[in-house]
């Protein structure tokens, strides 16, 4: 495949960014500062970054504003109004994908009954089931599975081993990463008489006098449904609802190993993070940040805007606009004076020890 080449000039037009110097340098790849050759694009958006200029060859670089690019010894520069954001186009621009192949390949498995949209390309080994709809410009990868009666929108791009179980839909431009499964069973199970588990969860004691019982699985007649512009990372599993169907809104994005249980709600812009955990029938409004290892409950909400720092764990719910951390998570500036109060305990215990001598001493002495 022939690399890319773009001059500084399209970069910056792409980006609608200001462009200084030799506008018509042209860029093959982009490189961090220090590595960066003479083709490359070297990203410094920030002073930390730039410093390591000197320690490669670029002749163009990302600055920020305000950047004295001609200092650095550059002979041109791309200044965007938000770096971080610039990043976006700047990497879609230079991404030459995964090289998949046009066209449907030959030991791919179509049932005659699938509906398959105009230029989907279907990798090698993938199995479409019988009344699934592909629709075009999608791009579905080798070795994945849709299932039965499955409506995947247009624009979808999906990496190796995706699975998509059936009557599962997703929405226009979604992205799979490898090994994601959307659509297994709720883990959801009863028991004929009350549970030690529901016992426990209601006396918050211990069950030794309950008697052992099986559990009974409950099937999942509901499915998975994804809205528009949905990105959900490697080995993720979204688990179909119980009656109604699992949702996840617009835009929201999934990170890696994440696992969103039945019957859960997620609303749009949400950003879910590496390894967060969601019991089922948790509703997650929009715009609501989970940082890597969060935990959620079982039938909690979770209001809009909400923030939930790395490995909280939620048990209650949780009202819009609060920033939470800890375990169990409460209000972030609440957990930090307790986490710094503890921290101070030993000196404490150490002081309340020497005025108990001090005052044990004074009565012997009495």
């Amino acid at each position: 495949m022939t690399e890319a080449t773009y001059t500084i000039a399209q970069i910056a037009s792409v980006l609608e960014a200001d462009a200084f110097g030799d506008v018509d340098l042209v860029i093959s790849r982009l490189s961090e500062p220090q590595n960066a050759g003479p083709d490359d694009l070297a990203l410094a958006s920030n002073e930390s970054y730039a410093k390591h200029l000197s320690q490669g060859n670029a002749r163009a670089a990302l600055v920020w504003s305000d950047a004295d690019w001609q200092g650095f010894g550059l002979r041109a520069a791309i200044v965007p109004r938000r770096p971080r954001y610039a990043m976006a186009g700047l990497t879609r621009m230079m991404d030459p994908g995964q090289g998949f192949g046009q066209g449907i390949h030959g030991t791919a498995v179509i049932d005659p009954t699938a509906v398959i949209g105009e230029n989907v390309s279907i990798g090698a080994f993938t199995v479409v089931a019988a009344g699934a709809k592909i629709g075009r410009d999608s791009v579905i990868g080798p070795h994945c599975y849709v299932g039965w009666n499955a409506k995947i929108g247009s624009q979808a791009y999906f990496r190796e081993n995706v699975s998509v179980g059936a009557r599962v839909t997703i929405g226009e431009r979604s992205i799979c990463q490898p090994g994601v499964r959307l659509g297994g069973d709720g883990f959801s199970f009863a028991t004929a008489d009350r549970s030690a588990v529901e016992a426990a969860r209601a006396t918050l004691g211990d069950q030794q006098d309950t008697e052992a019982q099986a559990w009974m699985r409950i099937h999942s007649l509901g499915s998975v449904k994804l809205g528009d512009d949905i990105e959900i990372g490697t080995n993720t599993a979204i688990d179909c609802g119980t009656i109604r169907d699992t949702r996840i809104g617009d835009r929201t994005k999934i990170d890696n190993l994440v696992h969103i249980g039945h019957n859960c709600v997620i609303g749009m812009d949400c950003l879910i993070c590496g390894q967060v955990g969601l019991a089922g029938s948790v509703t997650i409004g929009n715009n609501v940040v989970l940082a890597g290892q969060v935990g959620v409950g079982d039938n909690l909400s979770i209001g809009d805007r909400v923030i939930a720092g790395g490995a909280s764990k939620i048990m209650t719910s949780v009202p819009a606009g609060r920033t939470v951390l800890g375990y169990p998570a409460t209000k972030m500036e609440t957990n930090i004076s307790s986490y710094k109060a503890l921290r101070r305990l030993p000196r404490v215990m150490k002081d309340i020890k020497a005025l108990q001598n001090a005052v044990f001493k004074s009565d012997a002495d009495g």
